[in-house]
Order: structure tokens, then sequence, then C-alpha cells
């Protein structure tokens, strides 16, 4: 991949990370946290969210490694599940309107491409709108391995009984090992997700 294209996979992942992140915070608003607002994250400016590994070193290696999955993470908008109306399900849905967010670009710009493959349209537009649609399914089913801090941890423990709390605090504990083993050895089992969700959305083989 050369470098224009490495710049232009990033900056579309950045943005989409940062859409993840602000539906995170508006998520936790809509009920009654309002943390993420006045740390001043629910804007879509890339500079208040930027984690310097998760956002940009991290998808350079993926790129230059030509991993099969292109992945990264931003800084978490904070929240205060304490000050949530609902504890447990606001926290669910906190997780869940990131995920949301990056399979709602991916369907939108699905449809494009299918409405587009009527017309006649040059290949960088299929470039362009394929890799919004690719790195936010991505994002969306990396953010669903149930590892922590990732979203899916939080929709899975939000279903388990409190008798779990210990499992959870040890997991939370050993996340940041937890995770780098995942990237390291377990993200090419995600490749046929991805590649299925991508046929379906845009009727296009990955």
């Amino acid at each position: 991949m050369g470098a224009t294209n490495t710049i232009f996979y990033i900056a579309i992942l950045v943005m989409s990370i940062v859409i993840h992140e602000v539906s995170h915070g508006f998520a936790a608003e809509y009920f009654g946290d309002k943390t993420a607002r006045f740390a001043g994250r629910l804007t879509l400016n890339p500079l208040k969210h930027l984690d310097i590994f998760g956002s940009i070193i991290l998808p350079i290696i993926l790129v230059v490694a030509h991993s099969p999955f292109l992945f990264g993470w931003a800084k978490p908008v904070p929240y205060n599940p304490d000050n949530l109306s609902n504890k447990r399900w606001g926290t669910m849905a906190v997780a869940v309107a990131g995920v949301l967010a990056n399979f709602l670009i991916a369907f939108i710009f699905g449809i494009v491409i299918r409405l587009a493959s009527h017309a006649s349209v040059s290949p960088d537009f299929y470039f362009i709108t394929s890799t919004i649609v690719i790195v936010n399914l991505a994002l969306g089913i990396f953010n669903l391995v149930p590892i922590p801090p990732l979203d899916g941890s939080k929709i899975l423990f939000s279903f388990l009984p409190y008798s779990f709390d210990p499992v959870v605090k040890l997991l939370e504990q050993y996340s940041l090992v937890l995770l780098l083993i995942f990237i390291v050895f377990f993200p090419s089992y995600l490749y046929p997700i991805l590649s299925l969700l991508f046929r379906l959305f845009t009727g296009i083989a990955f």
C-alpha cells in the first residue's frame, strides 16, 4: 500500500474512531451523565480524542505489516456510571452506542455503493466508499470482542450477575495484556466476519 493510501486509511480510521467515542458520550448524556460534555469531548475535533498509540502508531504498524484487519482506538470518552438513570442498562447502552455508530456508517455507505453500481463512477469513488465501509465494520467487530476495555466486555458484563464481579475485576486488571495477546495472535479470526458483513452491506465480494 502506498504512502497516500496509508494516510487516507488512517484518516478514515481516526474519524471513525472519533464518531465511535462521541456516540458513547451522547448515549451517556441521554441517560443523565454529562461528564463527557463537561470534559469537552462531545466534539468531532480529532485532537480531543487521539491516543498516540491506538490512533496512529498501531494503525501504521498494521498497514505496514499487511494485517488482514485494521483497527485502533482513541482516548475513551469519560462517563460516570453512577450518574446514569439506569446503571445496568445505561452502561450497556453507552457501550452499544459506539458499535452501532460504526455499523450505521458502514450500512449507509454500503447503500451508496449499491446505488452507485447502477451508475458510471470512478474507481476512486469505490476505493473511498469501500474503505469507509471496511474500516467501520472492522471497528464495530473489534469493539465487540469481550476483552476489557472494549465495548464487548461492557455489554457482556452488563448481563452477568454481581457474583461475577471478582472475575470481572481480574479481567480488567489484566486487560492490556489480554488485548495485546488478541491483537498479536487472533485478529485473523475476525476476518471472515468482516468479509461476510462487507458482502451483505455492499453486495460486493471482499
